[in-house]
């Protein structure tokens, strides 16, 4: 009788349809600060039973050969994008802040800076090119029947390949190429949405708005450009010239967008947008004991943690040996990631680390501030574990994201150009160490983003996976990206019944001026 039981329980059990069988998937990642997020959104997918290969460069800098979570084909390329092109990139930028550039000058700096990114897209479509030329590569990818490809449409490569292998694709996403990913997708009014770059909050006076137009061409010009110089050319190749890469790239099923709108200003969005702001954050783990034991050490006065992300391993000498100082005269221990020489003024309460825990940092008791570059990965976690923040933005889109933050109360922001000077470094420590309204508006911005019915993590998942059960998500997307420029905006519509208003009334006008002609002849013969 039990052997009945048990035989039943287990066909019962066989029968039941399980939510998601193991899947396969093929990622097309990033480097840098967008690979350390994607990595977290792999391992999860891994822990679900999916099975993952990634493509990648052979000269990866962050990607390991040997992961217990996916598998990984290297690709060889002979100019792969590297952590010091990056780094140079960044300590240029640098060197121009702290400078007074002339018009002249800033323009220089401007083609300059759009060429070394044009090359740095250069070198990734030379890794689709490898990939797709690849004659051994690709028979094993089609073979491998992956269910769904993993993207981040910061680097356009990972669109061309999905269309080439004919897969649903879906986004691990902020950017798109040069351009917030919103501005691809989404209706985004510039009268509310400001642009990256202006340093605009939504309430814009009438120049300000002015500004945000203009720079949305700029924007959206290079970006039309770099398309067009890098990732067409490999479309029409690979692709055929009846594709537009434009319309590729907005072309996918789910766009995983790493924002929450307890961040990010209110705006129009599509149902194909799905957001998981801060999905990377998670209660903090015990430290390291040399970690554990130096923040220990910091009593009542608590410790402050600095870090300027991954492409800024050193600064300036005068600058460094400024924010050296200034944490020499503080109470509180620090510790700072920092790469470069070892500032002079460096003091016994200030720890220099090449890694730490970030997030387990971050949500330690005794933290008492965050002095960060801006990056978004970074500005999640400083929301999750309600750590106000001192904010240094080097490039891109770092002064914006710290100006969410200061615009709820919760950040105190300044510029390479001004850290050096005046004390304004320490003066900016110590108003929001001193001030509790810092630290007050940042836990509520805490509150507000873990009140959620479903965690960031767990709604990335689902979608990932309801992707691959559905073979896309072919309904949730909008024509507005099939439809050329002059009929999203219905300029051919408003021409059209313009000319038809104006022909109706050249018509009556038309006709009341013959009526007046004939009326005016018979008067005359009358007379």
């Amino acid at each position: 009788m039990r052997v009945i039981y048990c035989c039943t329980a287990l066909l019962l059990l066989i029968s039941i349809p399980r939510a998601c069988e193991g899947g396969n998937i093929l990622v097309f990642p990033s480097e840098g600060s967008h690979w350390v997020n994607m990595d977290i959104l792999l391992k999860a997918l891994h822990s679900r039973g999916h099975s993952i290969t990634i493509l990648c460069s052979s000269k990866s800098w962050y990607i390991k050969d040997i992961s217990s979570s996916y598998n990984i084909l290297t690709v060889p390329v002979e100019n792969p994008v590297t952590q010091e092109i990056m780094s140079k990139m960044v300590a240029k930028l640098i060197e121009s802040e702290q400078g007074a550039l002339s018009l002249s000058g800033f323009i220089h700096m401007g083609v300059e800076m759009f060429s070394k990114f044009v090359d740095i897209h250069r070198t990734i479509g030379e890794l689709v090119t490898a990939i797709v030329d690849d004659k051994l590569l690709m028979r094993n990818l089609n073979e491998s029947k992956f269910d769904v490809i993993l993207a981040d449409p910061c680097w356009g490569g990972g669109v061309i390949v999905a269309k080439y292998l004919n897969l649903p694709l879906v986004y691990n996403v902020r950017w798109v190429i040069t351009a917030d990913a919103h501005f691809s997708i989404a209706p985004s009014p510039l009268s509310y949405i400001p642009v990256t770059g202006t340093g605009y909050t939504d309430k814009m006076t009438f120049s300000q708005r002015v500004t945000n137009v203009v720079l949305h061409i700029i924007t959206q010009t290079q970006n039309n450009l770099m398309a067009k110089l890098v990732y067409q050319k490999i479309t029409d190749k690979y692709l055929g010239p009846g594709y537009d890469f434009n319309e590729l790239m907005t072309d996918a099923d789910i766009w995983l967008m790493r924002v929450d709108f307890v961040f990010e200003y209110p705006r129009p969005t599509m149902p194909n947008v799905v957001y998981i702001g801060g999905f990377q954050c998670k209660p903090a783990k015990p430290l390291p004991q040399h970690l554990g034991d130096f923040v220990q050490s910091s009593g009542d006065y608590g410790f402050i943690l600095m870090s300027l992300g991954t492409f800024v391993t050193e600064l300036p000498a005068d600058m460094a040996n400024e924010i050296a100082a200034a944490f020499a005269k503080l109470p509180q221990k620090v510790i700072w990631k920092y790469k470069g020489d070892r500032p002079a003024a460096l003091g016994n309460n200030t720890l220099l680390v090449d890694w730490m825990p970030q997030n387990d940092l971050l949500g330690h008791p005794k933290l008492k501030l965050f002095v960060a570059h801006g990056g978004t990965n970074g500005v999640q976690e400083a929301i999750y574990h309600g750590v106000p923040v001192v904010g240094i933005p080097v490039f891109f889109d770092q002064y914006d994201n710290l100006l969410r933050l200061k615009d709820r109360g919760g950040a105190k922001i300044l510029t390479l150009a001004t850290v050096d000077k005046d004390n304004n470094f320490l003066k900016a420590i110590e108003e929001v160490l001193n001030d509790p309204s810092y630290r007050t508006n940042m836990q509520r911005l805490s509150r507000l983003h873990r009140d959620k019915p479903v965690k960031p993590l767990d709604n990335a998942l689902f979608w990932i996976e309801f992707v691959m059960r559905h073979k896309g998500a072919a309904h949730l997307k909008a024509q507005s990206y099939r439809m050329p420029w002059y009929s999203y905006h219905s300029v051919d519509v408003v021409l059209f019944l313009t000319g038809a208003m104006l022909l109706v009334l050249l018509t009556t006008f038309y006709f009341i001026r013959c009526i007046y002609t004939g009326m005016c002849k018979r008067k005359v013969k009358r007379e």
